[in-house]
């Protein structure tokens, strides 16, 4: 392994170190894409300073990476217990660093919450990406670490030991510890937590990564509240941010657009792997032939969003929430969806004589379920879920439980006038009678 230093200044973190050899990953164009990947989609149209992307991420990730391993490493030394040898450092790096590289544009609108294609971190994306026929996967060949780097990310064999893939996708991660800081920083959010939490991470006999909650025999209360702080803040950042009820209109609609040229044919799914979030809509808006299609892709060029008609919440829907997402999630659903709309728009026709466009956002159960999934010691205690500790610790259960108040179905509209979105979300009622609508214009 090379032995010389590369830095680079962050935003964030401030002077982040790679080494040669990480340089060269960084410099394949699979990597370089992620430069006209935004980290937060469109975000941008509701937190104007959101534009920061999946690249520098990428480096602040591989940079807390570093932080939790010298943590880990210097709780070895002092109080005994697991070490890191150099070469599973070297592997765990550069997992970090190509952890986000199967990402597509607006990938989280795509394939979390629409459904249109499996999730970016699928075993089948990565070993196409980390192949030996691109460059990414190449210099990961040359430099012996490939197969590796793949288990770490959980699409090659089986790891001997969880920690290597606890320390790139845990519920607390380096991931998340990049992640809430940076957008913090670039949406003006004031959330943050305390970096010290790294310091309480070891590694026990069996290979697992644990946050050791335990001090001679007694509760470390003040470790347990900054875990909980950070589980905080990421519930706080999907509540303000990732699911803005601007941002879903907008990552609905370019959703829309994807999946409509896919299902004319005119796109094709490789294609997304290709190509930066400005590409994609240049792309859409080159080939787009329907008419709806390209008023939609104007209309997001111009922030023009289509409008809240009607908001199902999980609050007054949860029995009822099965048969929506059965009813009206997936591409197996898009014929219901597209009947539902066109049904809607004539009905508009009809009454006020002009066309309008109507989008039925049915998102899918996973984007609710967020587990506080990280293993914990506490006194007297195995290892566990911090998850288990529910009845004693009814924060977490409160966390949990936050989540699912965050799904919603919505249908959204290019009527702007209260009148005419009031005659919409009226027959919507109609073609939903078993569903119960929030939303008061």
């Amino acid at each position: 392994m090379s032995k010389k230093r590369l830095r680079i200044r962050d935003a964030v973190h401030g002077d982040i170190s790679l080494t040669e050899d990480e340089g060269r990953l960084l410099d394949t164009p699979q990597m370089q894409r992620l430069r006209g990947i935004h980290q937060l989609g469109l975000a941008y149209l509701v937190f104007p300073g959101a534009r920061h992307s999946r690249f520098e991420h990428s480096i602040g990730t591989l940079h807390m990476t570093q932080v939790l391993i010298d943590a880990i490493q210097e709780n070895a030394l002092w109080e005994g217990g697991r070490g890191l040898k150099p070469e599973t450092v070297r592997v765990l790096r550069a997992a970090a660093l190509v952890h986000d590289v199967t990402h597509i544009p607006f990938g989280h609108n795509i394939e979390d919450q629409s459904g249109l294609l499996e999730r970016h971190d699928s075993p089948a994306r990565f070993q196409k990406v980390l192949s030996p026929a691109t460059a990414l996967g190449a210099e990961l060949e040359k430099q012996g670490i490939r197969e590796d780097v793949l288990s770490v990310l959980g699409a090659g064999r089986e790891v001997k030991e969880p920690y290597l893939q606890q320390m790139i996708s845990d519920s607390i991660c380096p991931d998340l510890m990049d992640y809430l800081r940076r957008d913090a920083y670039f949406t003006g959010l004031d959330l943050q937590y305390d970096q010290r939490v790294a310091e309480y991470f070891r590694i026990d006999e069996k290979g697992r990564l644990f946050v050791d909650c335990a001090k001679e025999g007694l509760l470390r209360e003040d470790v347990v509240s900054e875990i909980l702080r950070m589980l905080q803040a990421r519930y706080f950042f999907s509540e303000r941010v990732y699911y803005h009820h601007a941002k879903v209109a907008a990552g609905a609609m370019i959703a829309r657009a994807v999946e409509d040229l896919l299902a004319e044919g005119l796109l094709r799914v490789e294609e997304l792997q290709e190509t930066t979030d400005e590409g994609l809509r240049l792309l859409l808006a080159d080939r787009a032939e329907n008419p709806r299609t390209r008023s939609l892709l104007a209309r997001l060029e111009t922030r023009r969003l289509y409008k809240r008609v009607a908001v199902f919440p999980y609050q007054k829907n949860a029995e009822v929430q099965e048969r929506m997402i059965f009813e009206l999630f997936t591409l197996e659903a898009r014929e219901r969806r597209v009947a539902f709309e066109r049904a809607r728009e004539e009905e508009f026709k009809m009454r006020f004589g002009r066309d309008v466009e109507v989008l039925l956002y049915c998102p899918s159960r996973r984007m609710q379920l967020k587990e506080c999934a990280t293993l914990v010691r506490f006194p007297g205690e195995d290892l566990r879920l911090l998850s288990s500790f529910r009845d004693e610790l009814p924060r977490i259960r409160d966390l949990e439980d936050s989540y699912l108040r965050l799904w919603k179905v919505y249908v959204l509209s290019s009527a702007l006038d209260p009148e005419e979105r009031r005659f919409l979300q009226n027959r919507v009622h109609e073609a939903l009678p078993y569903a119960q609508d929030a939303y008061l214009k």
